[in-house]
C-alpha cells in the first residue's frame, strides 16, 4: 500500500499536513506493507528535508500512490482519477460552495473518505482539529479583550511557534475581575479551557458564577444542559436534548447578563435553539462585550457571528442597534473573533496531533481488513457512485 502526502493547493495557503515525518517514519515501522511518499511543497510546516531526514521519499510521484491524503478540499484540477483521496470536503451537510468538488469526485471514480466521518462504531469521531481550534480560539479572544479595551497587545498566534509560546504570552498579561463563559465539553470546548487553565483562571460552578462576585478574572464551562431546557417544563438531560432539539428552548440569556467574555465552544446541531438572538443582544441587560466564536455558524446560534472573519483580519465589530458590522472598539460593540481556519495558526501542534491520531485509529484499518469498519464509514463514494451511507446527497450533486 502506497500513501501519498499531497501538498496543499487551497487558497488562503494551509501549512498543515496529515502526517508529520515522525508519523510517517511511525507508519513503515509499523506497517512492513506501507510505502509512503511526499509530495515537494514550499509551504508545509515541515520542509521537505525534514521528511527526507527520517528516510521518506519526497517526488512528484503521487499519480504512482494508492491513498492520497490532504487537509483541506483539493482543486478540481489536480485531482487524479481513480485513486482513493482523503481530505475534508466540506460536502456532508450539503455545502453548495463544494457541489462541484463532489461531482468531479464521481466523475473521476475517485473514493473519497473524509476526515469529518472517519469514527468508530459508536459514531464518536476519530481524527480532528477542534482541540488545536480551541487553543488557538480563547488565544485570539483574550488577544481581542485587551485590544478591545486598549488593556495589552498580544502578538498574533500565528507568528508563535506552538501552544507553549501561545501560553507564555498569555502569562504575561494580567486580566481585570471578568467573568469568562465557555460553552462546549467536546475537543474544542476543552482546548480552549487548557488555555484558560494554564493563566490559572479560577473555575467556578454555574451557581457561583451567576450569583457571587469575584476580586479576580473566572470563568465557568457549561454544556448543552446548563444552557437548554426542556420547553413543557420536564427535567431534560444530554441525550435527549441531542435527539430531540426542537423540545428544547435556550437557557442561555442568564450568562449573558453577568458575562463579559463568552468563548463559544459547543457543537450545534439542526433543530436546536439559538443561545441568543439579535433580539437578546439589544437588551440592557445583555452584558458580552467579546466573543470568540470558534464554532463559527453564520447567522446561526451566536447572534453577534454575521460572517466568518480571517487569520489576517481576526477581529470585527457588531453593533447590536443596527444588527450590523462597526469599529469593535467603540463602545457600543461587541467585538467578534470568527476565524474559521483556526488551527492554521498552530499547523506544528494541530499536524502532529491530527497525525498521532490517523496512525492509530485509520493506518491499521489498511492493513486488518478493515476490521472495525472505520474506512467503510467514512467512504463517501465508491466506483462513481454515492455509497449507501452518504446516498442522501443524490439530489444535492444532481441538481
Amino acid at each position: 500500500m502506497k500513501f501519498g502526502i499531497i501538498r496543499e493547493r487551497k487558497n488562503p495557503p494551509d501549512r498543515r499536513v496529515v502526517l508529520s515525518p515522525e508519523a510517517c517514519q511511525k507508519v513503515v515501522t509499523n506497517q512492513p506493507k506501507a510505502e509512503i511518499i511526499v509530495e515537494p511543497s514550499p509551504i508545509r510546516v515541515f520542509s521537505d528535508d525534514e521528511y527526507k531526514a527520517k528516510g521518506i521519499e519526497v517526488a512528484s510521484k503521487m499519480e504512482e500512490c494508492d491513498v492520497l491524503l490532504g487537509v483541506k478540499e483539493v482543486p478540481i484540477e489536480s485531482l487524479i482519477p481513480n485513486k482513493k483521496y482523503f481530505f475534508f470536503s466540506h460536502t456532508i451537510k450539503e455545502q453548495p460552495y463544494n457541489k462541484k468538488l463532489l461531482r468531479a469526485v464521481l466523475e473521476k471514480n475517485i473514493e473519497l473518505y473524509d476526515h469529518e466521518v472517519i469514527t468508530n462504531k459508536k459514531e464518536q469521531r476519530l481524527v480532528a482539529f477542534g482541540r488545536y481550534a480551541g487553543i488557538v480560539g480563547a488565544y485570539n479572544g483574550l488577544r481581542t479583550y485587551g485590544l478591545k479595551y486598549g488593556l495589552y497587545e498580544l502578538p498574533k498566534a500565528e507568528n508563535l511557534a506552538n501552544q507553549q509560546e501561545l501560553i507564555a504570552e498569555l502569562n504575561k498579561i494580567t486580566l481585570p475581575n471578568i467573568k469568562i463563559i465557555l460553552t462546549g465539553r467536546g475537543r474544542v470546548g476543552n482546548g480552549a479551557r487548557e488555555m484558560l487553565d494554564a493563566m490559572n483562571i479560577k473555575k467556578v460552578n454555574v451557581t457561583q458564577y451567576l450569583e457571587d462576585s469575584f476580586d479576580e478574572p473566572v470563568y465557568c464551562q457549561i454544556d448543552a444542559s446548563d444552557y437548554n431546557k426542556r420547553k413543557d417544563g420536564v427535567r431534560g438531560n444530554k441525550v435527549d436534548f441531542f435527539t430531540n432539539p426542537e423540545e428544547y428552548k435556550s437557557n442561555f440569556y442568564r450568562f449573558t447578563q453577568v458575562s463579559d467574555f463568552f468563548i463559544a465552544g459547543h457543537f450545534y446541531g439542526q433543530g436546536a435553539p439559538y443561545l441568543f438572538t439579535r433580539e437578546d443582544a439589544k437588551k440592557e441587560d445583555f452584558k458580552i462585550k467579546v466573543v470568540a466564536d470558534v464554532s463559527c455558524d453564520i447567522d446561526g446560534p451566536v447572534a453577534t457571528t454575521i460572517k466568518p472573519s480571517t487569520i489576517a483580519d481576526p477581529i470585527y465589530g457588531y453593533d447590536p442597534i443596527t444588527e450590523s458590522e462597526t469599529d469593535y472598539k467603540n463602545e457600543s460593540a461587541i467585538a467578534v473573533m470568527a476565524v474559521d481556519n483556526l488551527p492554521c495558526e498552530i499547523p506544528q501542534d494541530a499536524s502532529e496531533g491530527f497525525g498521532q491520531a490517523f496512525v492509530k485509529n485509520v493506518i491499521p484499518a489498511f492493513f486488518n481488513g478493515d476490521k472495525d469498519g472505520v474506512l467503510e464509514r467514512a467512504r463517501m463514494t465508491k466506483n462513481g457512485k454515492l455509497t449507501p451511507r452518504y446516498s442522501y446527497l443524490t439530489d444535492f450533486v444532481a441538481l
